[in-house]
């Protein structure tokens, strides 16, 4: 008798059902990018709230052409346009109470200034000032952010943190299609979703990780389903139409504030500008490709709501070109003076403590700056 016999016939006991811990489909993103401008649901936005969106739009087109102007003459080091993903960045703006963050990549310095900020601040860094031009307490902006998606995780923390304190405070992350490649990515949305943090997390999905489109990126059927991994709904959204992203965004961040936790939006936009002012976008893209999408410019498909309705005639779009410029022209001012810059700052904020090291070398630079002073003094 085999020992298997001694000890009787072996009955495995069979698993109990499984069941899926949440039911995916409600997670899942719609098909297709969802649109309210031209759609019988335009008629239902506050025709207000069109109007504020689209003095928006305008002052963020014109904002990036004066900054785009500013690299050519020098003034600032580089600067990554949003040109043409206006409606997100505008978008993302206005959704926010006053209590919520921001959390802004590198690309995302419109977003900032419809925020409220400063336009000169927000471009303080790009210009290659040492700090990040802003107080980001005062602003409930983040520092714009340039290594990849590092500043989703930083979201995260600061939504799980606020809701242990009990604020009613929600946090908005934007990021571009390339940082969803990223690891900071994959880490953030998974706690996000397991601490069911007030967070929202914005794509603006513009087709190009500098050079690398989409399709070399991923193989999922958009960056939107890849919320129903993580546990967290998906949103598709038609980045372009600013109407739609406010709805959208606006129902994410109830969602959030409400303790429905997380949610991944993808806005689908395109850049129509180079990467940055040092990069060739010719190398990798044809003329006919950017010709398609500027016939679906976010500036245009609005005005052609507001003036198919009556909400906006010819002394309103006068008006908020003329707002516009007289903004560009008050940052193409403030950006042409010399800031005052004083070497000593080089020491400052590196150490709580300095270190002997720094202590001799900031001694040695203010005896040589006292002895270039006394120099120039003898020569006047």
């Amino acid at each position: 008798m085999t020992v298997m016999e001694q000890r009787g016939a072996y009955r495995p006991t069979p698993p109990p059902a499984w069941q899926p811990r949440t039911d995916p489909a409600p997670l899942l993103p719609d098909a297709l990018p969802h649109r309210v401008l031209g759609t019988e649901a335009a008629a239902q936005v506050d025709p207000a709230l069109l109007r504020r969106l689209y003095a928006e739009l305008v002052r963020g087109r014109r904002y990036n052409a004066q900054a785009t102007a500013l690299t050519k003459q020098g003034r600032l080091a580089v600067y990554p346009s949003s040109t043409g993903q206006e409606a997100c960045e505008v978008a993302a703006a206005l959704v926010l109470e006053e209590r919520d963050w921001l959390f802004p990549s590198y690309r995302d310095t419109l977003a900032a200034v419809a925020r409220g900020l400063d336009p000169v601040q927000a471009l303080t860094l790009l210009r290659g000032d040492w700090h990040t031009g802003y107080d980001p307490h005062e602003h409930r902006i983040a520092p714009l952010c340039t290594p990849l998606a590092t500043q989703l995780p930083h979201a995260v923390g600061l939504a799980h943190a606020a809701r242990l304190k009990g604020d009613d405070v929600v946090a908005l992350a934007l990021v571009g299609d390339g940082g969803t490649s990223e690891g900071d990515f994959h880490e953030a949305l998974n706690f996000a979703a397991v601490w069911q943090a007030p967070v929202v997390f914005l794509v603006q999905n513009n087709g190009f990780a500098i050079s690398v489109p989409l399709a070399k990126q991923t193989a999922a059927p958009s960056l939107a389903h890849k919320a129903v991994g993580y546990g967290m709904p998906g949103r598709l959204v038609d980045g372009n139409d600013a109407a739609a992203v406010h709805e959208v965004l606006s129902d994410a961040v109830r969602h959030a504030r409400a303790g429905g936790g997380p949610t991944l939006v993808e806005a689908v936009t395109y850049r129509m500008e180079a990467h940055t002012n040092a990069d060739d976008a010719t190398r990798y893209r044809g003329d006919s490709e950017v010709e398609t999408w500027r016939a679906h410019d976010p500036i245009a498909l609005l005005e052609h709501e507001l003036t198919e309705r009556g909400l906006l005639d010819d002394d309103g779009i006068r008006e908020a070109r003329e707002a516009a410029e007289t903004m560009a022209a008050d940052l193409r001012a403030r950006m042409n003076q010399d800031p005052v810059l004083d070497p000593m700052d080089l020491f400052a904020h590196v150490y709580a403590e300095p270190t002997p090291q720094l202590r001799e070398q900031e001694a040695q630079l203010r005896a040589e700056l006292a002895a270039a002073a006394e120099s120039e003094g003898m020569a006047g």
